[in-house]
Protein backbone atom coordinates (compact mmCIF):
# COMPACT_ATOMS: atom_id res chain seq x y z
CA UNK A 1 0.00 0.00 0.00
CA UNK A 2 3.15 2.42 1.10
CA UNK A 3 3.63 2.78 -3.22
CA UNK A 4 -0.32 3.83 -4.06
CA UNK A 5 -0.51 5.90 -1.36
CA UNK A 6 2.65 7.67 -2.33
CA UNK A 7 2.08 8.04 -5.95
CA UNK A 8 -1.60 8.92 -4.85
CA UNK A 9 -0.10 11.92 -3.43
CA UNK A 10 2.53 12.79 -5.81
CA UNK A 11 -0.91 12.84 -8.24
CA UNK A 12 -2.10 15.69 -6.10
CA UNK A 13 -5.20 13.59 -6.19
CA UNK A 14 -7.33 14.61 -2.87
CA UNK A 15 -9.53 12.33 -0.61
CA UNK A 16 -12.99 13.42 -0.30
CA UNK A 17 -14.77 12.92 2.61
CA UNK A 18 -17.86 11.33 1.86
CA UNK A 19 -21.00 9.90 3.41
CA UNK A 20 -19.88 6.77 6.26
CA UNK A 21 -21.47 3.92 7.12
CA UNK A 22 -20.70 2.02 10.20
CA UNK A 23 -21.58 -1.83 10.59
CA UNK A 24 -22.52 -3.62 13.36
CA UNK A 25 -22.27 -7.37 13.90
CA UNK A 26 -23.57 -8.13 17.51
CA UNK A 27 -25.95 -10.59 18.47
CA UNK A 28 -26.78 -8.87 21.63
CA UNK A 29 -29.58 -6.39 20.35
CA UNK A 30 -29.20 -4.06 23.75
CA UNK A 31 -25.68 -3.47 22.19
CA UNK A 32 -26.37 -3.32 18.56
CA UNK A 33 -29.28 -0.64 19.38
CA UNK A 34 -26.81 1.01 21.69
CA UNK A 35 -24.35 1.39 19.29
CA UNK A 36 -26.83 2.68 16.37
CA UNK A 37 -27.68 5.54 18.96
CA UNK A 38 -24.03 6.37 19.42
CA UNK A 39 -23.19 6.45 15.75
CA UNK A 40 -26.06 8.39 14.70
CA UNK A 41 -26.27 10.72 17.31
CA UNK A 42 -22.94 12.09 15.54
CA UNK A 43 -24.05 11.91 11.85
CA UNK A 44 -23.02 8.25 10.87
CA UNK A 45 -25.56 5.98 9.16
CA UNK A 46 -25.51 2.16 10.65
CA UNK A 47 -26.64 -1.06 9.59
CA UNK A 48 -27.25 -3.76 12.46
CA UNK A 49 -27.04 -7.41 12.35
CA UNK A 50 -27.33 -10.42 15.12
CA UNK A 51 -24.99 -12.34 12.91
CA UNK A 52 -22.61 -12.65 10.26
CA UNK A 53 -24.75 -14.43 7.64
CA UNK A 54 -26.93 -11.54 7.93
CA UNK A 55 -24.08 -8.71 6.96
CA UNK A 56 -23.08 -11.40 4.05
CA UNK A 57 -26.54 -11.71 2.24
CA UNK A 58 -27.14 -7.54 2.80
CA UNK A 59 -26.41 -5.03 0.21
CA UNK A 60 -23.68 -2.68 1.48
CA UNK A 61 -23.10 0.74 0.08
CA UNK A 62 -20.25 1.98 -1.81
CA UNK A 63 -18.93 4.52 0.12
CA UNK A 64 -16.62 4.54 3.10
CA UNK A 65 -17.72 2.08 5.63
CA UNK A 66 -15.99 0.23 8.46
CA UNK A 67 -17.24 -3.07 10.61
CA UNK A 68 -17.96 -3.12 14.31
CA UNK A 69 -17.45 -6.67 15.08
CA UNK A 70 -18.18 -8.95 18.10
CA UNK A 71 -15.77 -11.44 19.17
CA UNK A 72 -17.87 -14.04 20.65
CA UNK A 73 -20.59 -14.48 18.35
CA UNK A 74 -22.70 -17.73 18.35
CA UNK A 75 -21.91 -20.13 15.43
CA UNK A 76 -18.40 -18.37 13.44
CA UNK A 77 -17.12 -15.96 15.68
CA UNK A 78 -15.88 -12.51 14.73
CA UNK A 79 -11.91 -13.43 14.73
CA UNK A 80 -13.26 -16.34 12.37
CA UNK A 81 -15.42 -14.12 10.78
CA UNK A 82 -12.43 -11.06 10.15
CA UNK A 83 -10.66 -14.26 8.56
CA UNK A 84 -13.48 -15.44 6.37
CA UNK A 85 -14.12 -11.23 5.29
CA UNK A 86 -9.93 -11.18 4.22
CA UNK A 87 -10.13 -14.66 2.52
CA UNK A 88 -13.22 -13.18 0.53
CA UNK A 89 -11.58 -9.95 -1.19
CA UNK A 90 -14.21 -7.93 1.19
CA UNK A 91 -12.10 -5.32 2.41
CA UNK A 92 -13.72 -3.24 5.26
CA UNK A 93 -11.75 -2.04 8.12
CA UNK A 94 -12.69 -3.82 11.29
CA UNK A 95 -13.13 -2.86 14.72
CA UNK A 96 -12.97 -5.68 17.16
CA UNK A 97 -15.19 -5.89 20.61
CA UNK A 98 -15.39 -8.34 23.22
CA UNK A 99 -16.65 -8.59 26.83
CA UNK A 100 -14.13 -11.27 27.78
CA UNK A 101 -10.99 -10.06 25.40
CA UNK A 102 -7.51 -11.48 26.43
CA UNK A 103 -4.22 -10.72 24.53
CA UNK A 104 -3.88 -13.27 22.34
CA UNK A 105 -7.02 -12.49 20.91
CA UNK A 106 -6.05 -9.08 20.71
CA UNK A 107 -2.86 -9.97 19.22
CA UNK A 108 -4.66 -12.74 16.67
CA UNK A 109 -7.39 -9.98 15.47
CA UNK A 110 -5.04 -7.21 15.09
CA UNK A 111 -2.49 -9.53 13.01
CA UNK A 112 -5.27 -10.26 10.71
CA UNK A 113 -5.80 -6.53 10.26
CA UNK A 114 -8.02 -5.04 12.63
CA UNK A 115 -7.60 -1.28 12.97
CA UNK A 116 -8.47 -1.55 17.12
CA UNK A 117 -9.34 -3.95 19.81
CA UNK A 118 -11.93 -2.92 22.29
CA UNK A 119 -12.91 -4.94 25.51
CA UNK A 120 -16.72 -4.21 26.89
CA UNK A 121 -17.53 -1.95 28.14
CA UNK A 122 -15.67 0.58 26.22
CA UNK A 123 -16.19 5.03 26.90
CA UNK A 124 -18.58 6.04 23.99
CA UNK A 125 -15.51 8.05 22.85
CA UNK A 126 -12.95 5.39 22.67
CA UNK A 127 -15.36 4.24 19.85
CA UNK A 128 -15.82 6.91 17.91
CA UNK A 129 -12.47 7.57 17.67
CA UNK A 130 -12.10 4.07 16.58
CA UNK A 131 -15.19 3.80 13.96
CA UNK A 132 -13.03 7.25 13.06
CA UNK A 133 -9.70 5.49 12.32
CA UNK A 134 -11.52 2.70 10.45
CA UNK A 135 -13.03 5.16 8.25
CA UNK A 136 -10.06 7.36 7.53
CA UNK A 137 -8.25 3.66 6.13
CA UNK A 138 -11.47 3.11 4.03
CA UNK A 139 -11.61 6.59 2.49
CA UNK A 140 -7.70 6.68 1.85
CA UNK A 141 -8.08 2.59 0.15
CA UNK A 142 -10.78 3.76 -1.79
CA UNK A 143 -9.17 6.86 -3.02
CA UNK A 144 -5.88 4.81 -3.82
CA UNK A 145 -8.09 2.06 -5.48
CA UNK A 146 -9.60 4.89 -7.98
CA UNK A 147 -6.02 5.89 -8.58
CA UNK A 148 -4.84 2.61 -9.37
CA UNK A 149 -7.98 1.96 -11.47
CA UNK A 150 -7.05 4.97 -13.29
CA UNK A 151 -3.40 3.92 -14.15
CA UNK A 152 -4.88 0.49 -15.27
CA UNK A 153 -6.76 2.17 -18.03
CA UNK A 154 -3.96 4.43 -18.91
CA UNK A 155 -1.62 1.27 -19.04
CA UNK A 156 -3.88 -0.79 -21.37
CA UNK A 157 -3.99 1.91 -24.07
CA UNK A 158 -0.45 1.61 -24.44
CA UNK A 159 0.79 -0.92 -27.77
CA UNK A 160 2.68 -4.08 -26.13
CA UNK A 161 5.88 -2.36 -27.66
CA UNK A 162 4.99 1.09 -25.28
CA UNK A 163 4.51 -1.51 -22.64
CA UNK A 164 7.73 -3.25 -23.16
CA UNK A 165 9.69 0.40 -23.11
CA UNK A 166 7.87 1.58 -19.64
CA UNK A 167 8.78 -2.01 -17.83
CA UNK A 168 12.47 -1.31 -18.91
CA UNK A 169 12.08 2.51 -18.20
CA UNK A 170 11.02 1.46 -14.64
CA UNK A 171 13.79 -0.63 -14.58
CA UNK A 172 16.09 2.23 -14.91
CA UNK A 173 17.77 0.76 -18.16
CA UNK A 174 18.87 3.47 -20.83
CA UNK A 175 17.82 4.57 -24.28
CA UNK A 176 20.53 2.52 -25.92
CA UNK A 177 20.11 -0.70 -23.64
CA UNK A 178 16.66 -0.69 -24.05
CA UNK A 179 17.54 0.00 -27.73
CA UNK A 180 19.63 -3.22 -27.76
CA UNK A 181 17.23 -5.49 -25.86
CA UNK A 182 14.36 -5.19 -28.26
CA UNK A 183 16.71 -4.85 -31.45
CA UNK A 184 15.66 -1.03 -32.59
CA UNK A 185 16.73 2.03 -32.68
CA UNK A 186 17.28 4.76 -30.03
CA UNK A 187 15.77 7.47 -32.03
CA UNK A 188 12.62 4.71 -32.16
CA UNK A 189 13.01 4.21 -27.89
CA UNK A 190 13.05 7.89 -27.64
CA UNK A 191 9.50 8.21 -29.49
CA UNK A 192 8.08 5.34 -27.77
CA UNK A 193 9.18 6.61 -24.19
CA UNK A 194 7.43 10.44 -25.11
CA UNK A 195 4.34 8.37 -25.92
CA UNK A 196 4.64 6.34 -22.67
CA UNK A 197 4.69 9.44 -20.91
CA UNK A 198 2.59 11.32 -22.66
CA UNK A 199 -0.24 8.72 -22.41
CA UNK A 200 0.15 7.73 -18.79
CA UNK A 201 0.06 11.06 -17.82
CA UNK A 202 3.25 11.21 -16.58
CA UNK A 203 5.22 14.16 -15.80
CA UNK A 204 8.46 13.02 -14.67
CA UNK A 205 10.23 9.86 -14.65
CA UNK A 206 10.08 9.05 -11.02
CA UNK A 207 6.11 9.40 -11.45
CA UNK A 208 6.40 6.79 -14.28
CA UNK A 209 8.21 4.22 -11.95
CA UNK A 210 6.20 4.56 -9.32
CA UNK A 211 2.79 4.14 -11.48
CA UNK A 212 4.91 0.55 -13.25
CA UNK A 213 5.61 0.20 -8.94
CA UNK A 214 1.89 0.46 -8.30
CA UNK A 215 0.74 -1.97 -10.77
CA UNK A 216 3.29 -4.20 -10.62
CA UNK A 217 2.35 -4.22 -6.45
CA UNK A 218 -1.31 -5.05 -6.98
CA UNK A 219 -0.53 -7.86 -9.57
CA UNK A 220 1.41 -9.45 -6.77
CA UNK A 221 -1.84 -8.28 -4.49
CA UNK A 222 -3.95 -9.97 -6.91
CA UNK A 223 -2.28 -13.20 -7.07
CA UNK A 224 -1.75 -13.59 -3.43
CA UNK A 225 -5.48 -13.02 -2.73
CA UNK A 226 -6.81 -15.65 -5.00
CA UNK A 227 -4.09 -17.81 -4.02
CA UNK A 228 -3.97 -17.35 -0.22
Amino acid sequence: MAIEQKLLHESGQTVKKAASTIYIIDDDESMRSSLEFLFQSVGFATRAFASTSEFLVAARTETEACLVLDIRLKGTSGLEFQEQLRRSGIDIPVVLMTGHGDIPMSVRGMKAGAIDFLTKPFRDQDMLDAVTSALKVDRVRRAVQEMLADVEIKYKSLTAREQQVMSMVAKGLLNKQIAGELGISEVTVKIHRGLVMKKMGARTLPDLVRMADALSQEAKNRITNTTG
